[in-house]
């Protein structure tokens, strides 16, 4: 059995507060530029256009995972949304939902790729490494803030979050940090072996999607949420992302094997 009685705040200065979990995402929007940056000639794009997608995917993400987390994740949340709006900007405080910010995320710096002529899915794998490496601290920085807290067991390496209450849970959040370490290692493995393998674009970012779909419903068995015959709304938006992951590649893959068949004939 764990005891987390973990202060989420790193230091503070008056009013002025430096939580964990902010440096976690600080840090993970630095990583993302500092990889565009890095790859911006393999993917043929001009400074002025990485400066653009990256405040594209960066307001993206960040508007799309706090709406999401307001709206679909109990009505208390919205509650308190309502009473104070300004709390929307304050994402040290936890609460980001994955697939409101991959949704908006992807959205906003697609369209402007597509009205530029950008190869987008060649920009979307390169972004799906440092999205996939951030995601096992976010999980981490959502078990110092004891929130997104595991179901009641008995297990040895239960844990206690004493911010909630006095029984002993999974440590879902870093169940999840695991399996994001597990994804984060065949992206890579992917990515170093894209021109052995002869990787088409999009290839990596849709097995992000499908992996991430398939791993996020396996733990989310240990979340502690509101469950509708049996999973939560996590679990089923998962199987959604999963099908359409695996549909892409599908697709991406039918492609390949058509180009193969018309250069033989």
């Amino acid at each position: 059995m764990f005891v987390n009685s973990i202060n989420p705040t790193l230091f503070q200065i008056g009013i002025f507060e430096i939580r964990f979990y902010g440096i976690v995402y600080a840090l993970g929007l630095l990583l993302l530029y500092w990889f565009l940056h890095k790859k911006k000639d393999e993917i043929n794009i001009t400074e002025n256009q990485m400066d653009n997608i990256f405040i594209l995917i960066a307001a993206g993400m960040i508007i799309g995972a706090r709406l999401a987390h307001f709206l679909f994740s109990g009505a208390s949340y919205f509650a308190n949304f309502i009473k104070d709006p300004l709390e929307f900007f304050r994402i040290w405080n936890g609460g980001m939902s994955f697939f409101g910010g991959l949704a908006l995320g992807l959205l906003l710096p697609l369209i402007y790729m597509k009205k530029n002529r950008i190869k987008w899915l060649r920009v979307a794998d390169v972004v799906s490494l440092p999205l996939a490496f951030t995601l096992i601290f976010g999980r981490i920085a959502n078990y110092i803030n004891s929130e997104f807290v595991g179901t009641i067991t008995n297990v040895k390496w239960c844990v206690i979050y004493t911010k909630v209450d006095s029984f002993c849970r999974h440590p879902y959040q870093i169940y999840a940090a695991i399996s994001h370490l597990v994804l984060f290692g065949i992206l890579l493995l992917l990515y170093k072996n894209r021109s052995k393998l002869k990787i088409k674009d999009g290839t990596i970012f849709f097995s992000f999607i499908a992996l991430y779909g398939l791993f996020r419903f396996i733990t989310d068995f240990f979340r502690l949420d509101t469950q509708y015959f049996g999973l939560i709304v996590g679990q089923y938006t998962s199987i959604i992302v999963f099908i359409i992951g695996l549909i892409a590649l599908k697709k991406i893959q039918s492609k390949k094997e058509k180009k193969k068949i018309s250069l033989m004939g």
